[in-house]
């Protein structure tokens, strides 16, 4: 009688450990079915960034968020001093990209209707037509953006958020795919407009562009003798549709995040506005920035989830124009980058 019970157990543990196997194996099915392909955006990346070295030297961490932002469909602001190439840097993108291109070049007695556009009455139907700006375009340029008066800043505030525009009581969009480049020097002052803080909340990056290294200067130089007089820009080559960057976007938006990881990106802003350091901190558009760019940041490195390695690689070009120093701070000379890596650290990873 007890070995009948003990076979009888052994069946039953012998079913069990099929049905667990029978399910394991289920799970894994329903996991790997899951799974994201980012194999063509994957290569998609490589081709630009091939592309952006035939002309660009370096610079691999301000190509790659920059590839980053439009694929987070984000707007970007490059900062630099004079001849570090932010202008080529878009220039290039519009060349890379099979889209439409227009360049703005801001100045003191820029009008928003220069940049909107304007309506014109037409003597022969007798009614008024509107004529679109240069920002009806997919990829703008805006260069040197605080050249212009707070009016004319103002006028992007709607285009930039709502990817629209409203004149006389119509509303205009914009084609797909959308995004402005903006440049700016943070050395030169005099003739220069402050940007309000609700339109350095619209960009998704604001990215520093510093000088090259000694070896990288030199590699320029040799490019330059070997380039005669080619223009540089005749040197890249379309790789890319804007309909497939609209594509990869809506594969972008499925990365897996895990509840946690949205606890550390909420975490990490919440710090900034309880920070003694800062008079001003980031808003949930900043948290909406933080998680969209590390979807876009894995989606480049072929992973279909994002990791807190993702999260504090672009929570500093997500952070630091959208926060403010206390005057205190400023006298002592700490900068926000500073600011901003001491929330982070501070900030427990999860596990």
């Amino acid at each position: 009688m007890e070995k009948e019970n003990i076979n009888l157990n052994n069946e039953n543990n012998e079913n069990t450990n099929e049905s667990s196997n029978e399910n394991n194996q289920k799970i894994e099915e329903n996991i790997f079915e899951k799974r994201i392909d980012l194999s063509v955006l994957r290569n998609a990346v490589i081709n630009i960034k091939h592309e952006i070295s035939k002309v660009i030297v370096g610079q691999e961490k301000v190509v790659d968020l920059i590839i980053a932002s439009v694929l987070a469909d984000g707007h970007i602001l490059l900062e630099g001093v004079p001849g570090v190439a932010k202008t080529l840097t878009a220039k290039l993108l519009s060349k890379i990209i099979a889209i439409n291109f227009s360049r703005i070049q801001f100045t003191p007695d820029l009008m928003p209707s220069d940049v909107l556009g304007t309506s014109i009455f037409n003597l022969k139907t007798s009614e008024f037509e509107f004529k679109k700006g240069p920002i009806f375009s997919n990829l703008i340029l805006i260069d040197e953006i605080n050249r212009a008066p707070a009016k004319t800043q103002a006028a992007l505030f709607e285009v930039m958020e709502e990817r629209q525009i409203t004149i006389d009581g119509h509303t205009y969009p914009m084609p797909p795919p959308f995004l402005v480049i903006a440049t700016q020097n943070p050395i030169e002052q005099e003739g220069t407009y402050r940007l309000p803080e609700a339109q350095l909340d619209r960009f998704l990056f604001k990215i520093e562009i510093d000088y090259p290294k000694l070896e990288e200067e030199v590699q320029i130089l040799v490019k330059a003798t070997q380039r005669g007089n080619a223009h540089q820009l005749q040197e890249v080559q379309v790789v890319i549709s804007g309909e497939e960057i609209e594509a990869y976007r809506l594969i972008i938006k499925k990365i897996h995040v895990e509840n946690n990881l949205l606890t550390y990106i909420a975490t990490i802003v919440g710090a900034t506005r309880n920070s003694h350091s800062l008079y001003l901190g980031a808003s949930p558009r900043a948290s909406l920035a933080i998680l969209n760019a590390s979807k876009s940041y894995a989606a480049m490195q072929g992973r279909d989830f994002i990791t807190p390695d993702d999260i504090k690689y672009v929570a500093f070009p997500v952070l630091r124009h959208r926060v403010m120093l206390t005057p205190e701070k400023e006298m002592e000379g700490i900068n926000v980058e500073e600011v901003i890596n001491q929330i982070v650290q501070s900030v427990e990873v999860p596990r």
